[in-house]
C-alpha cells in the first residue's frame, strides 16, 4: 500500500485498490455469463459506459447498484462476519 496508515493517502490508495478489485469480480462475473458491457448496462437501466467505468475502476457502484449486478449476472451477494 502506499502511504502511512492513518493517513489520506493511505485511505485514496485503498479505495483506489478496492474499486479496481470490484471491478474485476464484475468484469469476471460478465463474461462468465457471456454477457457484454452493453447488455449488462441494458438489463440494469444504464449505459455501457458506465459499466466500462465500473470494470476498470474508475467508479465504483453504489450498493443498491451494485445488486442490481449480481442480480443481472445471476449472482448473490452474501455478507459473513470477518474473520
Amino acid at each position: 500500500m502506499f502511504g502511512k496508515e492513518g493517513t489520506p493517502e493511505r485511505k485514496a490508495a485503498e479505495d483506489r485498490a478496492n474499486a479496481f478489485f470490484t471491478g474485476q469480480i464484475i468484469e469476471e462475473a460478465r463474461k462468465k455469463a457471456n454477457m457484454t458491457q452493453a447488455e449488462l448496462a441494458e438489463k440494469i437501466g444504464t449505459n455501457k459506459s458506465y459499466i466500462s467505468r465500473v470494470e476498470t475502476g474508475k467508479t465504483e457502484p453504489k450498493v443498491s447498484t451494485f445488486y442490481r449486478i449480481a442480480s443481472a449476472l445471476g449472482l448473490n451477494v452474501e455478507l459473513t462476519p470477518a474473520m
